[in-house]
C-alpha cells in the first residue's frame, strides 16, 4: 500500500513537470475556464434582456391606441426605436436587423371595436433571434389582450358605468405571481450555472484524454506502467490527481463568484455546492477516462469522442428542453451524462432547497460514472502492454 502511494506521488511529480513544459495544458486548465466564467457572467450581467428595439406602426392614431402604445413602450423588455405609419418602412428596418419586432395597429381599429366589430391587431417578430423575439412577442401578446380590455372600458364608460364596476368586470380575479427559485427571472441564474460548469466538464474530459494519450504518442506508456509498479490505476491516479486539484479549485472559484459575489440563489449553502462541484469534476474525469478506454492508443479519436459527447450532454442535460418531454430513447441517453445529474442536483439543492433525499439518485449516478472505467480495465492494461500509438 505504502509503495503504491509512493508510486502515485512519483507519477504526480512527473506530471507536474510535464505541465511546466507544455503551456497549452496550463492555458486549457486555467485560462479557458476563467474565460468561460467571465464571458457568460458579463454577457448576461443584466439578468434579462431589456429595452429590445422594436417598431410601432400606428395607422389608427387615436387616443386609445396612443395610450396602448405608451403602455407597451413602458414595458421593461420593449423600446420603440421607430414609430411610423408606414409598414414598409418598419419591415425594411427589420430586414436590416435594426429591430426585432413590429407592432401594427391598422386604421379604423378603435372605430371597429366601439361599433362591436372585430378589429385585427398584428405583430411580427424576427425569430432568427429567438430570445429577443420571444420576449417581445410576450409583451405584444399581453398588449393585444389589453387593447381589447381598453376598448371595452371606453365602451362601458360611455354607457355610464363607474370605474370600480368596470374593473370588476374586466378583471374579476386579481392574480399574484410568485416565481420560486429564481424570483427575479434572471436568465443568468440558470444559464450561467449550467453553461459554465458544462463547458468546464468538456474541458475536463478533453484534458483527461489528452494527457493520457500523450503517453502513447510520445512512446512513454511502458515507462509510466513500470513507474506505477505495473498497476494501471496507480498510473491513472498519478496522472489525474493534479488535474483533479486544479479543476476542483476552479469549480469552487466559480461557485464563490456565482453565490457570493453575484448573489445567485443558493438555498443549500455554498459548502454543499462545492461538494457537488468536486463530485462533478471527478465524475467528468471518470467519463473522459471511459471514453479513452474505447480508443486507448488513438488520442485523436478519444478526444473527438469527448468533444462529441460533451456537446451532446449540453443538449440533453434538461435545462434548455425538459428531459421528460424528449423521446424515450433520449430520456435514457441523458442519464449517462454527468452534466444532467449535476443539473438535477443544482435545481433541487441550490434553487429549490430540497433535502438531500431528493438528489441521492443523481449522486449515485455520478459515483457510478466515476467507477464505470472499471468495466474496461482490461483494455487499458492491454494498451499499456501491447498497443502502440495510432495517429
Amino acid at each position: 500500500m505504502l509503495k503504491g502511494f509512493k508510486n502515485i506521488w512519483l507519477i504526480t511529480r512527473r506530471e507536474l513537470n510535464t505541465f511546466s513544459k507544455r503551456p497549452i495544458i496550463l492555458f486549457v486548465m486555467f485560462v479557458a475556464p476563467l474565460g468561460f466564467l467571465t464571458f457568460f457572467t458579463t454577457m448576461m450581467n443584466s439578468g434579462l434582456p431589456t429595452k429590445l428595439p422594436a417598431a410601432l406602426v400606428d395607422e389608427d392614431d387615436t387616443h386609445v391606441t396612443r395610450q396602448l402604445t405608451r403602455i407597451l413602450g413602458s414595458m421593461e423588455e420593449t423600446q420603440f426605436v421607430l414609430q411610423t405609419k408606414s409598414f414598409t418602412e418598419a419591415r425594411q428596418a427589420m430586414q436590416r436587423g435594426e429591430i426585432y419586432a413590429i407592432f401594427r395597429i391598422p386604421k379604423g381599429t378603435t372605430e371597429a371595436a366601439l361599433t362591436q366589430r372585430q378589429p385585427v391587431i398584428s405583430y411580427y417578430t424576427n425569430d432568427s433571434y429567438f430570445i429577443p423575439a420571444s420576449l417581445l412577442m410576450k409583451d405584444m401578446r399581453k398588449l393585444s389582450e389589453m387593447a381589447g380590455l381598453a376598448i371595452t372600458r371606453e365602451t362601458m364608460r360611455a354607457r355610464g358605468f363607474r370605474d370600480d364596476q368596470i374593473m370588476g368586470t374586466l378583471q374579476p380575479i386579481v392574480i399574484e405571481s410568485h416565481p420560486l427559485g429564481n424570483p427575479h427571472l434572471n436568465y443568468s441564474v440558470v444559464l450561467s450555472n449550467l453553461l459554465v460548469p458544462g463547458l468546464l466538464m468538456i474541458v475536463i474530459m478533453l484534458t483527461t484524454s489528452y494527457t493520457l494519450g500523450m503517453e502513447w504518442k510520445r512512446g512513454r506508456q511502458k515507462k509510466l506502467y513500470a513507474m506505477s509498479g505495473q498497476n494501471v490505476w496507480v498510473a491513472v491516479l498519478g496522472k489525474l490527481i493534479p488535474q483533479t486539484a486544479v479543476y476542483t479549485i476552479i469549480f469552487w472559484l466559480i461557485d464563490l463568484v456565482f453565490y457570493s459575489y453575484l448573489q445567485f440563489p443558493c438555498a443549500c449553502g455554498i459548502p454543499r455546492m462545492m461538494l457537488w462541484g468536486f463530485l462533478a469534476v471527478i465524475a467528468s474525469q471518470g467519463f473522459g477516462l471511459l471514453l479513452f478506454e474505447v480508443f486507448p492508443n488513438q488520442m485523436r479519436m478519444a478526444m473527438s469522442a469527448c468533444s462529441l459527447v460533451g456537446v451532446l450532454q449540453l443538449s440533453l442535460a434538461g435545462f434548455s428542453f425538459p428531459v421528460s418531454a424528449m423521446d424515450e430513447p433520449f430520456q435514457w441517453l441523458s442519464n449517462i451524462f454527468p452534466l444532467h445529474h449535476y443539473f438535477l442536483i443544482y435545481v433541487n439543492q441550490a434553487l429549490n432547497g430540497y433535502s438531500i433525499a431528493y438528489v441521492w439518485p443523481s449522486v449515485v449516478a455520478l459515483i457510478a460514472i466515476l467507477l464505470a472505467p472499471q468495466l474496461f480495465y482490461y483494455r487499458l492494461q492491454d494498451a499499456f502492454l501491447h498497443k502502440e500509438y495510432i495517429p
